[in-house]
């Protein structure tokens, strides 16, 4: 056993803490950012989500023993696999012979035996063991306290969107105890604090584990390190990965004892933990020593007082979550005072909260800020935080709309540079893209369909049934041209186009004519995991479902701008032009609704969660109350009996639907629905009923952090919009938000806006324009042309309400 004891030991320091701590609880309860809690979590959707984009950590708060979840982005299981079938375009003239004869059940049989991956492919969302992988858990840091959970009271447990920071306060045996901690970005390390009010009170014993294939050791007398080696699906030597922890402590004795560090009579100690991998992707820090590389940043973050750490974290925060603001009105001032379980339930049965909303926005920017950043992975479907080793659905990139989902806040919340990580992905998928699609459809250019991991996975799934959606990549472009739009980049666009060029040759080459109506359509094709009824069948292989060809508008639209822009490929432009002019429009059904297929189909499932024939509604934007008023009547139609309740990421995709066709208050309700406790709305016959956990997770169910993004950008939606050519503002602001103020979003154009309103009406507007250039402002019936220099400030409420 080693052990180092330290001279430490000033009362003072806990006067100066008792004060500090008292400023802080203070300051913030001034401010709707808090989400607390009265009791530890017992569950992983109670913790307390912290991260800088790489780390992340979810704390729990427990008295007897702290349990803190690790996580570090790149940590997978699997490898690069050839998962493509190398004589799959044998079979794609008879897939599409039988579709154009009719016979979907027939060329769904087919694609299933020979157009499907080669091999596992996902394993049907348990990939941990195969070559596809699974995002893991790093392990858990455990803190034990000796004095146990006997005689807590006053005990408080929150997270500080203000200022990323988890904090845990309690009082045992006459003595305050508090926790503080942080991931940040500046010092790539995990930071708690553990102090009191009385010297000499810190004991506690820590140490690092996970669920399998790890190793510790003691490293010096106030260190230890995990390490091990993930299963790559062929041999079991996969990715390496390393952890460490350190402590530094004030007063009192550390020492090492069974891989466990032991603190005794301290008057404060600082954990400090560090994490690596050896992933040498498309993104991430590249570290081919993960042991090196998480030592090095162990070293410099240890030779930082915790001030000094603290102090660049919330700098490095802020620069990002102090953008935007928001407050919703008229406030409940006793709803902030509530624990976030309970006030979550309050809602749910009728209590008014605005503020729960402008909360639960600014937790979803504060989501994306942790989980996304710039040289990084993307987030997945669990953001960065997972406690199993086999996550749910291998929490890898679905392309069909929940990696897109993620990052629908980027530019309309103020986080443009957080979109990097997504466009970084895109990139990488040219390559394994061009191979698939050559071998699958005799295609040049690239494609992705379903489902991709960190390997650079671009082939149809293994289920024919949602697998051979072909149309992933055209919709991960549609994120590379809005971010023009948004910014007006154009050193960023001659990036971006020959991704999207790339993307839009695969589709004008895989195009075939369907026979009534001489359309161009894809094929083979799915709308995105749903079906329809032939016979006794359920049948989901088509041609040209309405998503597709929405999408291939858009994509094509946007190349054939890009190509103007940039003054190239006038040829390609062309092309492009005269197969948009045959795509397959979007056509409203006899019954009303926006027809999801090329023919009126029987639904198998009238309520699916996914509502894919609406993407041209949003985030697309060919659907327009003003200029396809039929369509829009149409859609409001699918939305009516599509129904509500559903998934909860579905509830935020009908959200951000009903905020387009500037029905505030429906959009309203699909929020509270979304924020009510996962479960509470579930009715006979719906598949799914989503909500919130108590950490305000967006429950699939289970967790998925796609619903608190997609509900992020549809209370963004509800409060401007920018997608038809102008800005709209205030277009579809419900009852339930009286009064308020948002200052900082922005609008496609290279545009910012601060907005106030009151009893419903616009009282102010401020408009900011970055680039220059000629705007279109709306506000109701009211239209206001304004000519702008870059850098001006404009202010136009009372233009626009007429005073």
């Amino acid at each position: 056993m080693v052990t180092k004891r330290s001279p430490h030991n000033i009362a003072v320091v806990f006067l100066c803490l008792v004060s500090w701590q008292s400023l802080i609880v203070a300051a913030n309860s001034a401010r709707d950012l808090l989400l607390w809690f009265d009791t530890p979590a017992t569950q992983f959707t109670q913790s307390l989500p912290l991260g800088n984009g790489r780390l992340g950590a979810m704390v729990f708060g427990g008295v007897a023993e702290e349990r803190i979840v690790l996580n570090e982005s790149t940590l997978w299981s699997g490898s690069p696999q050839d998962a493509d079938r190398p004589d799959a375009a044998k079979y794609l003239p008879e897939i599409r012979r039988l579709l154009l004869d009719g016979k979907n059940a027939e060329a769904e049989k087919v694609v299933y035996e020979r157009f499907t991956c080669q091999g596992p492919g996902s394993a049907r969302a348990r990939g941990k063991d195969v070559q596809y992988g699974s995002y893991q858990t790093l392990g858990n840091l455990k803190i034990n306290f000796p004095a146990g959970a006997n005689g807590v009271s006053r005990y408080r447990r929150e997270l500080d969107l203000e200022n990323a920071i988890a904090r845990v306060q309690y009082e045992q045996d006459g003595v305050t105890y508090w926790r503080e901690t942080f991931v940040s970005a500046p010092d790539q390390v995990i930071v708690v604090r553990l102090s009191a009010s009385k010297p000499a009170s810190i004991n506690f014993k820590a140490s690092l584990d996970r669920p399998e294939r790890f190793a510790g050791s003691g490293e010096r007398f106030d260190s230890l390190m995990m390490t091990g080696q993930l299963n790559n699906g062929t041999d079991g030597k996969g990715m390496k990965y390393a952890a460490r922890l350190q402590v530094l402590n004030q007063g009192g004795e550390v020492s090492i004892d069974d891989c466990s560090l032991l603190v005794r009579r301290a008057n404060e100690a600082v954990l400090l933990v560090t994490a690596a991998t050896d992933y040498l992707g498309f993104a991430g820090r590249k570290t081919r020593d993960p042991v090196t590389a998480s030592g090095v940043d162990l070293s410099r973050a240890a030779t930082k007082s915790f001030a000094a750490l603290k102090a660049a974290h919330i700098e490095d925060y802020r620069h990002y979550f102090n953008r935007v603001s928001l407050r919703l009105g008229p406030e409940n001032s006793a709803a902030p005072s509530m624990p976030i379980s309970a006030r979550l339930h309050a809602f749910s049965q009728g209590m008014k909260d605005p503020g729960l909303a402008a909360l639960y926005f600014q937790y979803g920017r504060y989501l994306l800020i942790s989980s996304s950043r710039p040289g990084g992975l993307p987030a997945n479907l669990q953001g960065i935080w997972a406690e199993e080793v086999q996550t749910p659905w291998n929490a890898d990139w679905h392309l069909n709309v929940n990696v897109q989902m993620n990052y629908w806040p980027a530019e309309v919340a103020n986080l443009s540079e957080l979109h990097q990580p997504l466009f970084a992905l895109i990139e990488s998928l040219q390559t394994p893209g061009a191979r698939t699609a050559k071998l699958y459809y005799g295609a040049r250019g690239w494609v992705a369909h379903v489902i991709t991991n960190p390997w650079g996975f671009t082939a149809p799934g293994e289920g024919a049934s949602w697998g051979s959606t072909s149309s992933g990549s055209a919709w991960l472009c549609q994120h590379l041209w809005d971010h023009y739009l948004f910014t007006r980049d154009r050193a960023f666009l001659k990036r971006a186009y020959p991704i999207m060029k790339g993307s839009a040759r695969f589709y004008a080459d895989m195009l075939i004519e369907e026979p009534k109506h001489k359309w161009l359509v894809t094929a083979p094709a799915n709308s995105p995991e749903n079906g329809f009824r032939v016979g006794d069948k359920t049948v989901h292989v088509v041609m040209g479902p309405t998503i597709d060809m929405q999408l291939l508008r858009y994509l094509f639209d946007a190349c054939i701008e890009s190509s103007r822009i940039l003054g190239v490929d006038a040829e390609f432009r062309q092309e492009l032009t005269a197969k948009r002019a045959r795509l397959a429009p979007t056509r409203v059904g006899s019954d009303g609704r926006v027809m999801e297929w090329l023919e009126e189909y029987q639904e198998a499932e009238p309520t699916h969660r996914h509502v894919s024939h609406l993407w041209g509604l949003y985030p697309g934007a060919e659907i327009n109350s003003s200029l396809t008023p039929e369509l829009s009547a149409a859609a409001r139609k699918t939305l009516e009996v599509r129904g509500d309740i559903s998934t909860g990421w579905s509830l935020a995709y009908k959200m951000n639907l009903w905020a387009r066709l500037g029905d505030g208050d429906r959009a309203h309700l699909l929020l509270s629905m979304l924020l009510s406790p996962v479960g509470s709305r579930a009715r006979e016959g719906v598949t799914f009923a989503g909500g919130s956990y108590e950490n305000l997770f967006d429950a699939h169910p289970p967790f998925q952090i796609d619903g608190n993004f997609g509900a992020t950008a549809g209370i963004a939606e509800m409060l401007i919009q920018s997608s038809d050519g102008g800005i709209k503002v205030l277009p579809a602001l419900p009852d339930a938000w009286s009064e308020g103020e948002v200052k900082g979003l922005r609008a496609r154009g290279g545009f910012e806006l601060d907005v106030a309103w009151k009893d419903g009406k616009l009282t102010e507007a401020l408009l900011r324009s970055k680039l220059g250039g000629t705007c279109q402002v709306k506000y109701g019936a009211k239209v206001l042309q304004l000519r702008t220099r870059p850098g001006g400030i404009f202010l136009i409420g009372k233009r626009l309400i007429g005073a």
